[in-house]
């Protein structure tokens, strides 16, 4: 079994939670995963003392393989020059020198593609052709064995609840795009709340087969949770096995003293497109590791 811990909107500044990211931290340490993401937003306005923050917490990381990929927040806003002329300047000194990268690990491909587009979209986001191609290309070299995974920070399907937020434009063609390379996952942030499901809640369509497991994390270390998880802090635990992909969401709990479970989903692995009747005491064992 592969792990992967992914987590989102750190937002390091104003709005960040100390005590939640002291806890997460201690999270990832204990539960040493395989592969750690983190989809954007390490800080809040894109100040140097903010990444300087963030640096110093990330140095703090267990030794694991990190993804990470800028969010709209990791660019300036208000420095309208700095935003227009050299906009991931302090992302590339404190947190990557890259803004598309492969992440390989045994089982594994990641590729995260930047979606933060400072000069064209100061909120929502974009991911260009040549994007897709870098995608496609990592992938075609990729073991054919491995789970295919794209992190990017803006979301490309909307959660299903009363806020509305639209997905990244060309959303629909991204991820029939995604699909046809074999992509087995998408992991992103942006909302602020957790959204656990598959393409086809939001693109259904005969054209379409078996679709893209949408795993978006709520904000990890910060104030600034959205709806359900106004005032929450969240990451995904997600455990890839031969036949699923599993995917425990935690929130932070005072009750629990830190982070705990608090819905679990699985989805059948490619080339299976459904799970094989289960036993009862497989559905019994299964609803019993499903409650909070």
């Amino acid at each position: 079994m592969i792990t992967i811990i992914h987590g989102s909107d750190l937002h390091f500044g104003k709005p960040h939670d100390p005590a939640a990211s002291e806890t997460f931290l201690e999270t990832i340490h204990e539960l040493a995963p395989d592969l750690l993401v983190l989809s954007g937003d390490f800080t809040q306005r894109a100040k140097v003392r903010e990444y300087e923050a963030a640096r110093a917490w990330l140095d703090r990381l267990p030794d694991i393989p990190t993804v990470v990929t800028p969010g709209n927040h990791d660019v300036p806003l208000y420095r309208v020059w700095e935003r227009l002329s050299r906009p991931f300047e302090n992302y590339h000194r404190w947190i990557h020198p890259e803004l598309d990268v492969v992440t390989s690990v045994p089982g594994i491909t990641a590729v995260s593609l930047n979606s933060a587009a400072p000069r064209r979209a100061i909120v929502n986001g974009r991911i260009d052709r040549h994007q897709i191609e870098f995608a496609r290309e990592a992938f075609l070299r990729a073991d054919p064995a491995d789970l295919k995974v794209v992190v990017a920070h803006h979301h490309l399907a909307p959660a299903p609840d009363y806020e509305g937020d639209k997905p990244l434009p060309g959303a629909r063609e991204i991820l029939d795009a995604f699909e046809a390379m074999g992509v087995d996952m998408v992991m992103g942030g942006h909302l602020h709340r957790a959204y656990i499901g598959n393409s086809l809640d939001v693109y259904p369509g005969e054209d379409r087969s078996r679709g893209v497991i949408i795993v978006q994390s709520g904000t990890t270390t910060s104030r600034r949770g959205r709806a359900r998880e106004r005032a929450k802090t969240t990451f995904n635990l997600i455990r890839v096995q031969d036949d699923r992909v599993e995917v425990v969401h935690h929130m932070h709990f005072v009750e629990a003293g830190g982070f705990a479970p608090f819905s679990v989903h699985a989805f059948p692995r490619a080339p299976r497109l459904f799970f094989p009747e289960l036993s009862e005491a497989e559905t019994s064992e299964g609803l019993a590791g499903s409650r909070p």
